[in-house]
């Protein structure tokens, strides 16, 4: 009897075949056992947790002002429990608790809800170059900030008549992105992509013109400054709703964790699944708007973060979701802490606008990865 026919044996290479929609690799063998099992993904988590801790103790400590790790720990503890201090602590005491503290928490809190947002509109318009700002919610609340601050609108809101502005500018992109994208009630990851990023070239050069129109100097000067981003405005009161919408936000996408994987795989493979592209899509478009548009009211326009850390953390846990967006939150607050640590420190006592420090560190990250070996965007 000759022997049975088996299959020639197949030559593997180093890494995983790459996610269709993202390119993103899967982890090579070796790691995919480490990292993509629980206990590896519970390591994973705690690591970033402790240097995410470690990372606000430090950046609360640095500054015009050097106070060690131990003296910052002390000044927070008091706060937390009530506890009493010297009265020659009392100066250094007020610039750690009511100054730093605040700015470094709102850093840790933007830089998770971008990362998170970008996971899931690189899922939703199946495109790897897509970030939370690819649909013309950033630029549509940097219009809004400019108005509101060049005819001194919503003078009502005091303090926070420039963060209003962006709000209600962000809500109004994403109504306009709907409804140009929109076609008999569906929407497409291609439509949605190009209607995006038109809209957002218009709403750039609309707010050019306000600025260059714009008799005060001054306010020309602010407004710069805070479409490229910034936490100097930071305050304990706005870090209650940016907390509640960053943890909704996350919790909203990590039950929509298997719909982003279908979505990633193309509307007909998701329907063939059993889930239905146009609603998710749509729910997803409300979520992104909502939170992409509370963190750019408060910290302006950021790029870059929610483009490559999806891409850095695929990398390391795979490309489902579910894991993906349990560690790109940690990932993203410790990188953010950081950015926001150069940027008041690095060409003190100026401070540099976040947008150029992430960009300097993005672009070089992004050029990188895409030079990889195994590493695909939409195809060869």
């Amino acid at each position: 009897m000759p022997p049975p026919l088996t299959a020639p044996p197949t030559k593997r290479s180093g890494a995983s075949p790459p996610d269709p929609a993202t390119g993103s690799p899967e982890p090579t063998p070796g790691k995919k056992r480490l990292l993509a099992t629980l206990p590896g993904l519970l390591l994973t988590c705690a690591v970033l947790g402790v240097l995410l801790v470690v990372s606000v103790v430090v950046a609360i400590g640095l500054g015009a002002a050097v106070v060690t790790p131990g003296e910052t720990a002390h000044y927070l503890w008091a706060a937390l429990t009530g506890g009493t201090i010297r009265a020659d602590e009392v100066t250094t005491y007020q610039i750690i608790w009511q100054i730093r503290t605040p700015r470094v928490l709102l850093a840790a809190l933007v830089g998770a809800g971008l990362s998170a947002i970008g996971v899931a509109v690189q899922a939703m318009v199946r495109n790897a170059l897509a970030d939370p700002f690819v649909l013309g919610v950033s630029s549509g609340a940097s219009v809004g900030a400019v108005t509101v601050t060049v005819t001194g609108g919503l003078a009502a809101l005091g303090i926070y008549a420039v963060s209003a502005g962006a709000f209600l500018g962000a809500l109004a992109a994403s109504v306009l992105v709907y409804v140009a994208s929109a076609r008999r009630g569906a929407l497409s990851p291609l439509r949605l992509v190009l209607t995006g990023v038109a809209l957002s070239f218009g709403f750039q050069a609309l707010m050019s013109v306000i600025v260059y129109l714009a008799p005060d100097s001054e306010a020309t000067s602010t407004v710069l400054h805070w479409t490229l981003g910034g936490f100097g405005a930071a305050t304990w009161g706005v870090l209650p709703l940016v907390t509640a919408v960053v943890v909704v936000g996350m919790v909203v996408l990590h039950r929509h964790a298997r719909a982003l994987d279908l979505l990633a795989l193309g509307d007909e493979t998701a329907t063939s699944l059993g889930i239905d592209p146009d609603r998710h899509r749509k729910a997803l478009l409300l979520l992104v708007s909502l939170v992409t548009g509370v963190l750019v009211s408060v910290s302006g326009a950021i790029a870059f973060v929610g483009l490559v850390l999806p891409h850095l953390v695929r990398m390391v846990v795979g490309a489902t979701h579910a894991r993906v967006l349990t560690v790109a939150p940690l990932a993203g607050a410790v990188f953010m802490v950081w950015v926001d640590l150069v940027s008041r420190t690095l060409a003190a006592p100026r401070e540099l606008p976040l947008g150029v420090i992430t960009a300097l560190v993005g672009v070089p990250v992004f050029i990188t990865l895409m030079r990889r070996n195994g590493y695909v965007f939409g195809g060869r």
